[in-house]
């Protein structure tokens, strides 16, 4: 099969488009052919160098598909070869080809087009295990949700909104703002012109920037309020004022999805296909895909991607599987 390998740790420029050995399924994993994966923070992170690989990882990047079945593991019950399914991946999603653990494949959603599946597996597992599994996020709660444009962000925005909170978030530009407010958010703040403290309190926050955002985070928290920490766009250190978490009672959790033990993310997945999945098939959530890729061009997806000028997702596609 080919895959998409990281040269060497750099820019854009050292993804290449290769000949690599095909996957074979352990037990319990199946093998999916891969007809579309998506574009995610930590894929950027990884081919910079940033996000080291633990033993048993993939060393290709990706960490959805959306694909068929070919071929099934040891004690594999309840799915078949040619089934349509989509995956959260640990790596390796930017290939034709990838084993996953059958815990972590999810039905097409009704109304879903298969390529368009990629789209979901990350971004709502982050989603619900961040804002509820984590956070607790209830009806009638005010949400703050950084990067508000980005695939997270869109996803979170939507799901909050049909849980019942109120959701405020930071886009960069007018027209984004007008895209987050379409999408549910009840208030879209330009962070290049507005300080989203003079927003709060919050009851949850979600933050895919990290670094200096840190302080004003929690300087921006409510009473028993919950900052879940999932990206460092702006850094991996910031300022922490320990008065503010013990006088307000605070929560700061730093999750990451990656890194759970396949257990937990097949009952993270459980509790998508549950709790998510109603939805998207009856509208109150859609996917939003900025465009499609050859599977190929991972390169410019990833220079698209660290511009910032993107709504949603980014998705590269297998044209000779789909």
């Amino acid at each position: 099969m080919k895959a998409v390998a990281i040269r060497e740790h750099g820019g854009p420029e050292v993804l290449e488009w290769i000949e690599v050995e095909d996957p074979t399924p352990a037990a319990g994993e199946v093998v999916v052919d891969v007809v579309a994966s998506a574009l995610n923070r930590a894929d950027v992170m990884q081919r910079r160098g940033l996000y080291p690989l633990r033993p048993g990882w993939s060393p290709y990047p990706g960490l959805e598909v959306s694909g068929r079945i070919s071929a099934l593991g040891e004690a594999v019950r309840g799915w078949q070869v040619g089934d349509e399914v989509c995956a959260l991946l640990t790596g390796g999603g930017y290939a034709q080809k990838v084993a996953v653990p059958a815990g972590q494949l999810l039905t097409i959603p009704e109304g879903i087009g298969l390529v368009e599946a990629a789209a979901l597996p990350e971004v709502t597992a982050t989603v619900w295990s961040n804002l509820v599994m984590t956070a607790g996020l209830k009806a009638g709660e005010t949400l703050l949700v950084h990067g508000g444009a980005g695939g997270v962000g869109t996803m979170a925005i939507q799901i909050a909104k049909a849980l019942g909170a109120r959701v405020v978030t930071t886009v960069g530009g007018l027209e984004k703002a007008a895209e987050a407010r379409a999408l549910g958010a009840d208030t879209a703040i330009d962070y290049r012109t507005e300080d989203f403290t003079e927003h709060g309190p919050y009851d949850v926050i979600l933050d895919v920037v990290g670094g200096d955002y840190l302080e004003r985070n929690v300087r921006s928290l409510a009473a028993d309020g919950r900052l879940v920490v999932i990206g460092l766009q702006k850094g991996m250190e910031g300022r922490l004022n320990l008065a503010e978490i013990v006088f307000k009672r605070a929560s700061v959790y730093g999750t990451t999805l990656r890194t759970r033990s396949k257990e937990h993310k097949a009952e993270i997945v459980a509790e998508v296909r549950k709790n998510v999945w109603p939805m998207i098939e009856n509208g109150a959530v859609k996917l939003v895909v900025d465009r499609t890729l050859p599977m190929a061009d991972a390169a410019e997806g990833h220079r698209l991607m660290e511009a910032g000028g993107h709504l949603g997702k980014i998705l590269l596609v297998n044209d000779d599987i789909a």
